[in-house]
């Protein structure tokens, strides 16, 4: 005879299909009493498990209940939802949801039957448009981090072709337009960073549990809305000023830079602009000292800038020719 807890599990199981099961057919399957059956089901009620009493026939039902309890899957049930999972991480609302839930299921799936969902994505063709190109593996591997509250070890891809380590402690993964981004404290960097998942090579194994960090402002879609207005630009540059920032806060549009503290009497600008040069013309709208943090190409074209302005500066015009008096005639 199996034991109480092996025995309610199976009798979840046996329930899940979608039937009417009498009780003495539920009592020969486990192999028990009719008596032991219904104090099962009571046990499976007060754990949250909808089980109903079907009329006429002194059977049951596994119903819909107030909340989703846990439920059993069998290996295709299983291969089936994880495929679907990851489908289903491309659809426009449900992106965040699907990955929470995909890490979920893939941290329980046997070896076996994690191979067998891999080879069932491989098989399939996505149809050409503006999708994510993050592989699922990834975002789950993200998702797990983030919700084990684990840091996070990988390579990333930056925008110029070049490859880092980073050391993270991952806050959130943020599907935003068709794209999904990481936002996480940099360990080595001491500061909060925004990464996009698709240049993201996670390493194995996870680094130790740590203590959550507040967010910025606590909103983190505003938090990475700021951010990415800025990135969406073609050129990016980082300032610091000898002002403090609530005062540069007042010279600049909001949504056209992000400002970072730096001290009370200093603050980093971080903007975009479609040139180089309006870059350059920007950073002398603000009547303040400054230096250029990143990118040092900047400092040339605020180089050939002050060249010019130098020029104009020193040009002296040669006074106008004096006017003759037209209006007096001959002989007078």
């Amino acid at each position: 005879m199996l034991d109480t807890s092996a025995r309610l599990l199976k009798l979840l199981s046996l329930l899940q299909t979608p039937r009417d099961w009498a009780g003495p057919e539920l009592a020969e399957r486990l192999g028990v009493s009719a008596r032991t059956v219904r104090r099962d089901i009571e046990r499976l009620r007060e754990l949250g498990y909808p089980v109903h009493a079907t009329q006429g026939t002194a059977g049951y039902r596994l119903g819909a209940g107030p909340a989703v309890p846990p439920l059993l899957l069998d290996d295709d049930e299983a291969v089936a939802v994880a495929v679907g999972l990851r489908t289903a991480a491309g659809v426009a609302g449900v992106e965040e949801t699907s990955v929470r839930a995909l890490a979920k299921l893939e941290q329980v799936l046997p070896s076996r039957l994690r191979h067998r969902v891999q080879t069932l994505q491989s098989a399939m063709i996505a149809m050409p448009g503006d999708g994510p190109t993050v592989d699922a593996s990834v975002l789950t591997a993200i998702a797990a981090a983030c919700r084990g509250r684990e840091r996070l070890r990988f390579d990333y891809l930056a925008h110029d072709g070049t490859t880092s380590r980073r050391i993270t402690e991952p806050h959130r993964l943020v599907g935003w337009g068709r794209r999904w981004y990481l936002v996480a404290w940099d360990v080595e960097r001491g500061d909060w960073r925004t990464f996009r998942a698709d240049r993201i090579e996670p390493k194995t194994p996870t680094g130790p549990r740590f203590a959550p960090r507040e967010l910025p402002g606590g909103d983190v879609v505003a938090y990475l809305g700021e951010r990415l207005q800025v990135a969406l630009w073609h050129y990016q540059a980082t300032l610091r000023f000898r002002l403090p920032a609530a005062r540069v806060a007042e010279l600049i549009t909001p949504t056209g830079a992000l400002i970072e503290p730096v001290g009370e009497n200093a603050c980093e600008v971080t903007m975009g602009a479609d040139s180089m040069h309006f870059l350059a013309v920007f950073a002398g709208l603000i009547e303040a000292d400054f230096e250029v943090v990143d990118p040092p190409e900047l400092r040339d074209h605020l180089a050939r800038l002050g060249t010019r302005y130098l020029r104009a500066a020193e040009h002296r015009p040669r006074s106008d020719p004096p006017r003759s008096d037209v209006s007096a005639g001959p002989g007078s």
